[in-house]
Formats: C-alpha cells, sequence, structure tokens
C-alpha cells in the first residue's frame, strides 16, 4: 500500500494475529493496514470508556504541554479550536478558566462542523492525530483553519528506532491508524503548509 500521509512506499513493519503495520520508506511513518481498522460505532464505543474527567488532576497534568505553551504564546482575546476534543475537553476546561474563548469539534461528540468554516489563532489536537486515516487530507484542513501566525499544538507518542515495538503500549489501542516520526512531522510542516515545526518532549507544534 501507499502511505496514507506522503504517498510513499511502504514495507513490512510488524504482524501479530489480529493487526499489521507497515512502514514508509519515505517519511517513515508506521501505519496500519486498512483492513484492521475498526468500524465508526466500535471506535466511539471505545472512546466512550476513556475517563475524560476534567477535573482529575492527572489528566489536566498531561494536557499541561499544551496549555501552557498557549497561555504563554496567546492572549485571551484570540481564539482557539479544540479540534477531536472527545466527550472529556480538558484543555478547553482548564484555558477556558483562564479567560479563553475555544470552540470545539469531534466527530462523535461534538459534530458542529460550522466551527470547520471559520480561522483560527491557535488549533489543539491533543492524542487524536494517531486516529487519522487520512493525515494528509486531515493537516492540510488543520493548516487552512488557522490565521497568518497561528499554531497547531498536537501531543502523540512519536515511534523512533530505539522503541521496542513489540512492547510499545500505544500500539496496542485498536483505534491507533497511524504513528509518526520526526521525519514524519517534517515532511508534513514543509509540504502541508506550515512555515516551521517544534518537537518538544511531550508537544509538536506546527506555525502557520
Amino acid at each position: 500500500m501507499k502511505c496514507i500521509l506522503c504517498e510513499g512506499d511502504t514495507k513490512k513493519f510488524w504482524k501479530s494475529k489480529n493487526r499489521e503495520f507497515v512502514e514508509c520508506t519515505n517519511c517513515g511513518g508506521i501505519q496500519l493496514l486498512p483492513r484492521f481498522y475498526i468500524s465508526e460505532k466500535a471506535e466511539e464505543a471505545r472512546y466512550l470508556t476513556h475517563n475524560n474527567d476534567v477535573e482529575d488532576l492527572r489528566y489536566q497534568d498531561f494536557v499541561k504541554p499544551i496549555t501552557s505553551r498557549i497561555l504563554k504564546d496567546f492572549s485571551t482575546e484570540q481564539s482557539g479550536l479544540d479540534y477531536g476534543c472527545g466527550n472529556g475537553p480538558v484543555t478547553t476546561s482548564q484555558l477556558e478558566k483562564k479567560g479563553y474563548t475555544i470552540s470545539l469539534y469531534d466527530l462523535y461528540f461534538y459534530p458542529n462542523k460550522e466551527v470547520l468554516k471559520t480561522k483560527y489563532d491557535f488549533i489543539i489536537c491533543c492524542e487524536v492525530m494517531e486516529h487519522f486515516s487520512a493525515p494528509n487530507k486531515e493537516f492540510s484542513e488543520l493548516a487552512s483553519l488557522l490565521k497568518p501566525g497561528g499554531k497547531l499544538y498536537c501531543k502523540t507518542s512519536l515511534y523512533s528506532e530505539k522503541i521496542d515495538f513489540d512492547n510499545w503500549y500505544y500500539k496496542n489501542d485498536v483505534t491507533h491508524i497511524f504513528f509518526y516520526t520526526a521525519k514524519s512531522l517534517q515532511w508534513i510542516k514543509d509540504n502541508l503548509d506550515f512555515s516551521a515545526l517544534e518537537i518538544h518532549p511531550n508537544a509538536i507544534v506546527f506555525s502557520k
């Protein structure tokens, strides 16, 4: 199959009884073969099992690498979008307490496509990009939703050769389709209308 991000060639990477992944020879992304994708109904049911309590201190700490950067980079006069916010949008909850105005979009829980018809100063994409079945299209759309100088804040677990894929917990979530590498992120920056990329230990920032 061709890579669902960059359309490069892929090669065999990892296989078990229930799932099979290939590796892109161009951008280095690791992706699940489409025949192993679960249905949207099963995916939604899986998300409903997540205990996304916005008052959970551990959950708040988990998103802090993103919230702290937004607090530093943008004022309350600027607008944001929480893309793929899920049923417990903790990042938005934390920022709203500080006076920020943020729109919500989620395929299952906040499916209001009207919010995708405007542009934002910043976009939050926390633990979402690994679920993209068409990352090229979705990152292009996210770039188009940013105002000039805007920023896209992402959080995901990146793959590198240092990781033992056999024992990597992140691959075990059946809703995870694509695992990014630093090379994959650079490809996104270079090809999908972003001007800059920052890779931090717990956050990824694309600038328009």
